[in-house]
């Protein structure tokens, strides 16, 4: 049957379940807008134009949500309003109910993706010119009205990018809406092919989740189509408005409620739960552990590989082929991890049938599954879901080698291997640490991709915290859990330090 061809789980999808992941999807998009928006751009605006106590600790504390996968954050909220849990006598039993929702996995997902608002605001706000809201006070305006009137609509620009990345993180999460029960694309994807067994109807599912991600690009660009925002260059450095007293004491609330939230509460729970209820499962995590970072090494090496061959191509030869392939390779991130498993799964699938009737009759082999029986299908995913992430920073180092130095080593009679290998590669070492870094860090965190595509017997530390939590384990899942996170909090550290050592 073909891809857009008819079937009866199909024809069962739309029916009764697709209204529902319509509904769900939006639900979710609508209620992760307002949280993201809500605790980033206020805090944002705070770090970037005031002074206050503690203004620099909170800028960091700020982005380390960006750690926390937010089905992790789902796991460790409900074992704490569990009505058995730490919590039970000071939280209304009702409440586990109420967090297990739409709702609740919109609050969830808003906690771990504002800092994707809150870090391009932030760089917004930082990068203004250092009269303007000066030339507000001086007519007459108040710090507040010249932050709503003159700063923040310059950060507009900033801010829709921040929020079209949250909700494309939003509309590929897996994890939260399927501990929670909410049924969206991504669980309907899932359900087809795992619980149906049926590619054709999960392909179908997977288009129209794509066509939603499309829909929330256009829109992006649409809604700043006309916007041309110039601040102009100035030496002064930027004056921030002090804030003292009661000021100062709501500044700290607002800028400390979120990363407490979403990563104070949720972290501290799951080092106590790792150190005391859950001390006996340190042991078993060795061979996740070791899965999960030989899996996250491999990516990354292969990535980092291949950008460096793209973004070298693309400045020694440049040509529409050369930018057609780069603008190929970056679109990957914007697909949720459903509908880049399923889109790998199709054609490797049938190349597998092919290699294995071929070994077969013409060799007298038998080579099983090679691609979808291995960890070849993971990487391969990965690969096209990540190669934006890699791509983007060895773009960015190389852009900054003058190209006089190619082509001083082209005199001395160097190759274009050697030209990488010696002159780019040193120059550009903390570009490809960085791109390795990322990759490394977001493979650790990928769950549905790897839920759909890995080999039997084959799990990583986010599937093994997936699989307990799954199972009402969720003081077991806390070692799994704390290990993605403290590894996740490595790139989140080095990307404040980058911000703040901007030359805005």
């Amino acid at each position: 049957m073909g891809l857009f061809g008819q079937s009866d789980v199909w024809a069962h999808l739309v029916d009764t379940r697709l209204p529902q992941y319509l509904s769900n999807s939006f639900g979710l998009v609508v209620g992760v807008s307002l949280g993201v928006v809500l605790f980033g751009v206020p805090s944002a605006a705070l770090v970037s134009l005031c002074d206050f106590p503690g203004r620099r600790a909170l800028s960091l504390a700020l982005l380390l949500p960006l750690a926390f996968p937010a089905y992790i954050l789902a796991y460790t909220y409900t074992g704490l309003l569990d009505p058995a849990g730490p919590m039970a006598r000071w939280i209304d039993p009702r409440a586990l109910d109420s967090i297990r929702s739409l709702p609740g996995a919109a609050v969830m997902l808003s906690l771990v993706l504002y800092p994707y608002v809150y870090l391009l605001a932030r760089a917004s706000f930082l990068s203004r010119s250092a009269s303007t809201l000066e030339v507000g006070r001086t007519l007459g305006l108040t710090p507040l009205r010249s932050t709503i009137k003159l700063a923040l609509p310059m950060a507009r620009p900033a801010i829709v990018a921040g929020l079209t990345l949250a909700l494309m993180e939003t509309l590929a999460d897996y994890g939260t809406v399927a501990f929670f029960g909410v049924p969206t694309f991504t669980t309907g994807i899932m359900r087809a092919y795992h619980g149906m067994g049926d590619a054709v109807a999960a392909a179908q599912l997977a288009l129209t989740l794509l066509a939603f991600v499309a829909l929330l690009v256009l829109l992006e660009k649409y809604s700043r189509r006309k916007l041309r925002y110039f601040s102009g260059s100035s030496r002064r450095s930027h004056s921030r408005v002090q804030l003292t007293g009661r000021n100062a004491g709501l500044a700290i609330l607002v800028c400390a409620l979120p990363p407490l939230l979403g990563f104070g509460v949720p972290g501290l729970t799951l080092l106590w739960w790792g150190l005391t209820d859950a001390r006996d499962q340190w042991a078993d995590l060795v061979p996740h552990a070791l899965s999960s970072f030989g899996l996250a090494s491999a990516a990354a090496l292969l990535l980092v590989g291949s950008a460096l061959a793209l973004g070298y191509a693309e400045r020694t030869a440049p040509s529409r082929l050369t930018r057609g392939l780069t603008q190929i390779a970056g679109l990957g991130y914007a697909l949720p991890g459903t509908i880049i498993a399923v889109g790998v799964l199709i054609p490797l699938a049938q190349a597998d049938q092919w290699l294995f009737l071929f070994f077969r009759d013409h060799l007298g082999v038998n080579v099983g599954l090679p691609l979808t029986g291995t960890v070849a299908a993971v990487l391969v995913a990965y690969g096209a879901r990540f190669t934006a992430v890699s791509l983007g920073a060895i773009t960015s180092g190389l852009g900054r080698i003058k190209p006089s130095l190619d082509e001083a080593a082209t005199l001395l009679g160097y190759r274009p291997l050697q030209i990488v290998r010696r002159v780019h590669v040193p120059l550009m070492r903390g570009a490809v640490l960085t791109s390795a870094l990322v990759v490394f860090v977001d493979v650790l965190k990928e769950l549905p991709a790897t839920l759909i595509l890995r080999p039997f017997d084959f799990n990583t530390l986010a599937v093994r915290a997936y699989e307990l939590a799954s199972d009402e384990r969720l003081l077991d899942a806390a070692p799994a859990s704390l290990m993605i996170v403290a590894v996740g909090l490595i790139p989140v550290v080095y990307l404040n330090r980058s911000v703040s050592e901007a030359k805005y």
